[in-house]
């Protein structure tokens, strides 16, 4: 039954990551690509938005990405931590299909170049344009935001410096009881079954896997159950048919992102990279520009190499990117428009659900059914949250017009969610409580820092108290009412 069950578990798990591995082996020994060399830091690295690696947001693992930093502001001494929920965005991922196809017409522009623009195959004192020509195109339409071997190292490395920061909750007898829940994109099941992986590593360091060490590898102890979709959850957005309606297929939705396109920040870089690249400026687009940075961000996240793409552009045109990005996030997933946030109303009021249920259980002297709680989502899964959580909003909202005046804006997607974000609820039972109320006590993280709370910038606050202040969304926001369609379809939430 143990051994059965450990299959169901284990082998489910790595075996996607092993085919796609040998995917990867196969396609780079076609492209005869670079070696990827120590980790490149690159100044473009801030403003690479919700393609930005995780290590950029939090520099201190680019030393040791194993090695668990304590916040000090954590609780400690009398408080002992009794269930951790965590939403996770998958690790480190290819491009979608659709910028691949963007990046391989790109890269045939560049390959079409006259004599005069500098041929890819001419010899010294080549311009960029023909050393961009040159660079291997790798990318296929296979890959299609699946993950790559550095976003399952994302996992295991982040398992095990929960592990490490949280012993007692990632406890090998507590395994069995540890609930995976996933979007059914391969990307978040595949980071599910990384963040396994770094479990095994950290309870038997220097042991293989059961997949390669065999039978005996598996200690009774470690039953567990499959990662478990739930995209009513993690992928909420696809399941409101007013978000649908309103901003996922309503064309005027994006009118600000489309604006600031064609807006004077935008030309100046398709005039300055047409220059750069010796083509016609209107052979070019905003949104091949955009696919171009984000290569940049790609090779150097995926292989570790500071491509060609990368000198196309300068820290002033990184920013203007990084807003364009913003833009998006901001009226798709953020305050743009409130639907975005109250979509994600049954998400936060899950989460509070199993914060509720472990209170209860540790008031009667029940043992917490789910210590550990791990739902592995989207970068759109979590901006909604946090925006509804009211986090990182800004006195006035991000236009196409208004870019200078949003050079300090709290809103930058790539500092908030990126690769490998997380949000934490840590729930506390405290012993020196002197009363019921501050027995049990919440603080959450946002990527392995403490995050204060929205309303107050306290680091901690007492359970109930937190509870009363989402009152509104924990009590009357009902998803079946907040995504159910007007009779007239309107945008006019528009902040």
């Amino acid at each position: 039954m143990l051994r059965a069950s450990r299959r169901r578990c284990l082998a489910a798990a790595l075996a996607p990551a092993s085919a796609l591995a040998a995917a990867l082996l196969s396609s780079l020994a076609r492209c005869s690509l670079l070696e990827p060399g120590d980790r490149v830091a690159s100044a473009l690295s801030p403003y690479f938005g919700t393609k930005t690696r995780y290590e950029d947001v939090n520099p201190g693992l680019l030393a040791g990405p194993e090695a668990p930093w304590r916040d000090p502001e954590l609780l400690d001494g009398t408080c002992t931590p009794v269930q951790l929920v965590a939403l996770i965005r998958h690790g480190t991922r290819y491009p979608t299909a659709k910028q691949i196809r963007k990046l391989r017409q790109l890269h045939g522009l560049l390959r079409a170049r006259g004599p005069g623009g500098g041929g890819a195959g001419s010899a010294g004192g080549r311009d960029l344009g023909a050393a961009l020509a040159d660079w291997p195109l790798w990318y296929a339409d296979w890959m299609d935001g699946q993950l790559v071997e550095k976003g399952r190292q994302d996992m295991r490395q982040l398992a095990l410096r929960l592990a490490s920061l949280f012993p007692a909750l990632f406890s090998r007898e507590n395994y069995g009881r540890l609930r995976l829940i996933t979007s059914s994109k391969h990307r978040c099941v595949d980071s599910g079954s990384a963040f396994l992986q770094g479990l095994w590593q950290h309870y038997h360091p220097g042991v293989p896997p059961p997949d390669v060490a065999g039978e005996e590898a598996e200690p009774k102890n470690m039953e567990c159950g499959p990662p478990k979709v739930n995209d009513k959850l993690m992928r909420f957005f696809d399941h409101c048919k007013k978000f649908v309606t309103e901003v996922e297929k309503n064309a005027t939705a994006l009118y600000h992102v489309e604006a600031f396109k064609t807006g004077p920040e935008m030309q100046n870089i398709l005039q300055k990279v047409a220059a750069t690249l010796h083509v016609p400026v209107n052979n070019l687009s905003a949104d091949l520009i955009q696919v171009a940075f984000f290569t940049c961000s790609f090779d150097l996240a995926i292989k570790g190499v500071k491509s060609p793409w990368c000198d196309v552009f300068d820290i002033d045109d990184a920013k203007v990117l990084e807003y364009l990005n913003d833009l998006k996030q901001y009226w798709k997933r953020g305050y743009g428009y409130a639907i975005n946030s109250r979509s994600s109303c049954t998400l936060f009021q899950d989460i509070f659900q199993h914060l509720d249920k472990a209170v209860k259980q540790k008031q009667r002297s029940q043992p917490v059914s789910s210590p550990v709680i791990l739902q592995f989502g989207h970068a759109e899964t979590l901006l909604p949250l946090l925006s509804l959580m009211g986090y990182f909003k800004d006195k006035e909202p991000l236009t196409a017009y208004n870019y200078k005046e949003q050079m300090h804006r709290k809103f930058r997607s790539g500092h908030i969610v990126p690769y490998a974000s997380n949000l934490i609820f840590v729930l506390y039972h405290c012993e020196d409580a002197k009363t019921p109320k501050e027995e049990f006590r919440v603080q959450m993280l946002l990527n392995e820092k403490v995050l204060p709370l929205a309303h107050s910038q306290e680091t901690v606050s007492f359970y109930e108290d937190l509870k009363n202040h989402y009152k509104d969304i924990l009590q009357s926001c009902q998803t079946s009412e907040e995504c159910e369609l007007a009779k007239v379809n309107s945008t006019s939430d528009e902040l």
